[in-house]
């Protein structure tokens, strides 16, 4: 039977590509606090501000390329059963090559009904307009998982890991839940590995190695002794 490896990844992967994330600007992103752009109730006091900013980052997306540790993840699969459970909304794991991709908060791409959850449509280009609507006639939102919303694919996320062989944590810091819980959910005697360069050393987790460097390095470099291994 293949062996299945599971791997979290967070913004750390992304931002070797230019993607911008809200870690390096002090919580901001491009001076729009979280509570302005991301929440329910900023989209009810402001949806053209709320659309506008998530077309800046689809406009950005359009201009980065998956970098050496999103590639190194797809060349998993040619000797393991490989599963990304992603919390970044960018789509840098599929245009590197990988085709198990579960998106934890969404994806910036798609848009959603505002009325029915599982109404979700693919966005043509990088702008999504007010007057953009469902079939029922109401206005579409950015396919996002807001603060304060529920994380619809954490269930099946925490089954995937349940059944990892080999459990990987990269580019995340591990506050952010319940992303940040899913290493409960791996077995305790399964190999686990934290990628990070700002990972710190207390994490109390049995079979835990901890690479403080970069994705772009240090992913390729454990792909190669993975498939070593296989």
């Amino acid at each position: 039977m293949i062996k299945k490896i599971v791997v979290l990844t967070g913004a750390g992967i992304s931002a070797e590509s230019g993607v911008s994330t809200f870690r390096d600007n002090g919580g901001l992103w491009e001076n729009h606090r979280i509570e302005d752009v991301a929440t329910h109730e900023a989209w009810d006091a402001n949806p053209e501000m709320v659309l506008d900013f998530y077309n800046q980052r689809r406009k950005q997306l359009y201009q980065v390329e998956p970098n050496a540790a999103h590639k190194a993840l797809a060349k998993l699969e040619e000797k393991y059963d490989v599963h990304i459970i992603t919390q970044n909304v960018d789509d840098l794991h599929e245009r590197g090559g990988s085709t198990k991709v579960l998106h934890l908060h969404g994806e910036l791409k798609k848009s959603r009904s505002t009325v029915d959850d599982y109404k979700i449509y693919d966005i043509n280009g990088w702008e999504l307009k007010m007057g953009d609507v469902d079939e029922h006639g109401t206005q579409l939102r950015p396919h996002i998982v807001w603060f304060g919303e529920s994380v619809p694919e954490i269930t099946k996320a925490s089954k995937i890991a349940a059944r990892a062989y080999i459990f990987i944590v990269i580019g995340t810091s591990l506050n952010v839940y319940p992303a940040a819980g899913l290493l409960e959910s791996v077995p305790y005697f399964v190999t686990k590995y934290f990628i990070d360069p700002n990972a710190r050393e207390n994490y109390n987790y049995n079979n835990l190695t901890i690479i403080k460097e970069k994705a772009g390095t240090a992913v390729p470099r454990l792909v190669e002794e993975l498939l070593a291994k296989a």
